[in-house]
Formats: structure tokens, C-alpha cells, sequence
């Protein structure tokens, strides 16, 4: 049995829910969000939730029951309240700033970096040392988050580089004489 799969899916206040055949469509403050459920679950709208029902007791249909329940759940929060990453960048130098649309960093290379800011998702950078990616799809915002992480990662001598907000980055000690 699955643990998540057997919750049912809240819907807060101000998010309303239709299904028709397999595909959930979830609208609320923030925009409109569907995701098509596998044919191995069905979904059903109960007074205010959304249940996830496998089909038979497959391998494949408890996998997606759980998965599809865990979709479901962030479609509504996606729609009602939305998904930030916070970034902090270290170092002597390095910094961002919104230009336009698009985020321009300064990362210790010989060039500025410009980052195109894809459709769907806001980046804000609120100090010169902080980034702030928000928008309504979950899988959206980690990725933006992690492209631009990859630009710097933060490195283990010195701690320079772009991190998550509250990351632990494992120090090394340098070469000894």
C-alpha cells in the first residue's frame, strides 16, 4: 500500500479541480495548471479533494499511484501559493542584477554572463548576492535554479561559487608546506 498515495489531495481555498478522462486540470490565483495521469490510476474529485485510485495491484500501478497523487498535490500548490528557490552567491566580485528580462552575472570570468530567463518562471535578484526563482511549476523552478548554479558551483577551498540558500558546502584545508 502506498503511504502517499492513500492520502487524498486538499484543495485550499480559491483552487478549483475537473477531470475529464485521465487529465486533472487545476485552476487557482495564480494560473492554470493539467497533468494526464497513466492509465494504471484513476482520479476522482470528492467534495472538495482529489483521490488517486490505483488500477489493480500491478508493480507499475502502485508506482504511479503515488507518483500521480504527489503530481496532483503540486499542480495545487504550483496554482495557490507557487515555488521559490533562494540563491546566495560568494566571492569577491561576483554579484547579479536583473537587466531587463534576463539575469546578468558577474562571476569571475572574463565576461559577464547573461541567463535568458525562461517563460513561466520570475527571477529577481533582491541584493546584489541574492537570487529569487519563483514561478508555478515545481520541475520549472529546480531547473532554472540549478542552470544557473551551474555557472559557478561553489568550490571547497575558499567556498566561492552560487549555492541553494542554507547549502553546506564541505570545506577542504589547502596544500601545507
Amino acid at each position: 500500500m502506498s503511504r502517499i498515495g492513500k492520502k487524498p489531495v486538499e484543495l485550499p481555498k480559491g483552487v478549483t479541480a475537473e477531470i475529464k478522462g485521465q487529465t486533472i486540470e487545476v485552476k487557482g490565483p495564480k494560473g492554470a495548471r493539467s497533468f494526464t495521469a497513466t492509465d494504471d490510476v484513476d482520479l476522482v474529485l470528492e467534495d472538495g479533494s482529489v483521490a488517486v485510485k490505483p488500477r489493480g495491484l500491478s508493480k507499475r500501478a502502485r508506482q504511479q499511484w503515488g507518483m500521480t497523487r504527489s503530481m496532483v498535490e503540486n499542480l495545487t500548490v504550483g496554482v495557490s501559493t507557487g515555488f521559490k528557490k533562494e540563491l546566495e552567491i560568494q566571492g569577491v566580485g561576483y554579484r547579479a542584477n536583473m537587466q531587463g528580462k534576463d539575469l546578468k552575472l558577474a562571476l569571475g570570468y572574463s565576461h559577464d554572463v547573461i541567463f535568458e530567463v525562461p517563460e513561466g518562471v520570475t527571477v529577481s535578484a533582491p541584493k546584489q548576492t541574492e537570487i529569487v526563482v519563483e514561478g508555478m511549476d515545481q520541475q520549472l523552478v529546480g531547473q532554472v535554479a540549478a542552470n544557473i548554479r551551474e555557472w559557478r558551483k561553489p568550490e571547497p577551498y575558499k567556498g566561492k561559487g552560487i549555492r541553494y540558500k542554507g547549502e553546506f558546502v564541505f570545506r577542504k584545508e589547502g596544500k601545507k608546506k
